[in-house]
């Protein structure tokens, strides 16, 4: 076959015209499809998802107006098992712990008094001051909305209830008759606080509060001058210069060992808080090995916390203390020997003097002893709590030694 060229001579100038520019339209229309990629499919991206790229955003700051997730509120059962009882009672049944007779009346050091139910920081060292009245008081809360007020007007009085804003625990009261410049006086149980040293800021992640606590600013207060007697005054009902009525009381008693006597006693209805130590001695800050020897004078004895409506003074040694151990062995319990471990009680008011000669008259008549009762009683003095390894040491060790029982 013999090709021909074209013949465009023949073609008119106007076809010529419309035939070229068909055929650069076409050229560039294959051009363009041959660069461009049809998309594959894609998954669905973090944002697709409502997820945010920590790589390329920033978390917004908190908005602190904004509604967040609550935690799950504790329950009674929750709190009895995470708090000791006297924690418990102060702090869901609005008790109030003895004066001067509890962790922080006389705490100087600094650092920071927070929530002991969820740790919120409530109080600093540096507003606490002494009011002489036996419990921890403060010219005022750490920040303005770390509690809140409300007017209570139990025990015959119209006062200000002070609880804490976010676990809604009881704290104390606060009163109009603080030091100046804003004369108040938050009046706190030591039982609803934790107090953490200022040494221990960081370790327990309270590091931003540093700067906020430190040794007290203010100096004692004249109202120690009208203080009640540190000996143990007032006991449960009894109103002094405070304005705080304590709905608790002590009682201090030995009979022997204290592992055995704690053992017993932390177990009694009404019983808030049991504390092994030594008292009764001329030396100060006795140690096991100290007391051990016989020659300090001191006994082992178990400071009690109990609520006098749930169990009397009079009950506990009528129906607990002079059935535990043997009121007629001078000296001695088992086969424990020694001044240390003899029988006494010792009184933390007068009230509690009268109580425990009537007691020690009734277990003589009781006929449950065939000897003379041989029980000192007397009014306390300073109390020593024991090394950590003799608290709650039965508990601890069920098979440890003990003597004490309870006698029919």
């Amino acid at each position: 076959m013999t090709s021909h060229p074209i013949p465009f001579g023949r073609i008119r100038p106007r076809a010529l015209f419309v035939w070229l520019v068909a055929l650069v339209t076409f050229a560039v229309a294959g051009a363009l499809a041959g660069c461009t990629k049809v998309p594959a499919k894609q998954e669905p991206t973090r944002s697709d998802l409502g997820v945010t790229s920590a790589a390329k955003q920033e978390p917004a700051p908190r908005d602190l107006g904004a509604e967040t997730p609550r935690r799950r509120e504790l329950t009674q059962e929750d709190l009895r098992a995470r708090l000791s009882p006297l924690a418990f009672a102060v702090t869901q049944e609005a008790a109030t712990e003895p004066p001067f007779q509890n962790a922080y009346w006389d705490e100087h050091r600094p650092g920071l008094y927070v929530d002991v139910i969820d740790g919120t920081p409530l109080f600093s060292s540096r507003d606490k001051f002494d009011s002489g009245t036996g419990w921890p008081s403060f010219t005022q809360p750490l920040t303005p909305h770390a509690v809140t007020t409300r007017e209570d007007s139990t025990h015959f009085m119209t006062r200000t209830e002070v609880r804490s804003a976010s676990s809604g625990a009881h704290l104390g009261h606060v009163f109009s008759d603080g030091p100046a410049p804003a004369h108040t006086r938050f009046c706190m149980n030591s039982a609803s606080l934790r107090f953490v040293p200022a040494d221990d800021l960081v370790r327990e992640g309270y590091g931003t509060y540093a700067s906020a606590v430190g040794a007290s600013a203010i100096a004692a207060s004249e109202a120690a001058a009208c203080a009640p007697a540190r000996a143990g005054e007032p006991s449960a009902g009894t109103t002094g210069p405070s304005g705080c009525e304590a709905t608790t009381e002590v009682a201090i008693l030995a009979g022997g060992c204290f592992w055995g006597m704690e053992d017993i006693l932390r177990k009694v209805p009404g019983v808030l808080e049991t504390t092994a130590g030594y008292t009764g001695g001329t030396t100060a800050k006795p140690t096991y090995d100290d007391v051990h020897t016989g020659y300090t004078g001191h006994a082992e004895a178990v400071r009690i916390v109990f609520d006098p409506k749930k169990v009397t003074f009079a009950s506990l040694l009528d129906d607990w203390f002079f059935r535990m151990h043997d009121p007629t062995t001078p000296n001695r319990q088992g086969n424990d020997r020694g001044s240390q471990y003899r029988s006494a009680i010792f009184a933390t008011s007068e009230g509690q003097l009268v109580e425990a000669r009537a007691a020690k008259a009734r277990a003589e008549k009781s006929g449950r002893w065939r000897d003379a009762i041989v029980t000192e009683i007397s009014r306390a003095g300073a109390f020593t709590p024991a090394e950590g390894y003799h608290q709650r040491y039965l508990e601890r060790n069920p098979s440890g030694y003990t003597c004490h029982y309870l006698r029919d």
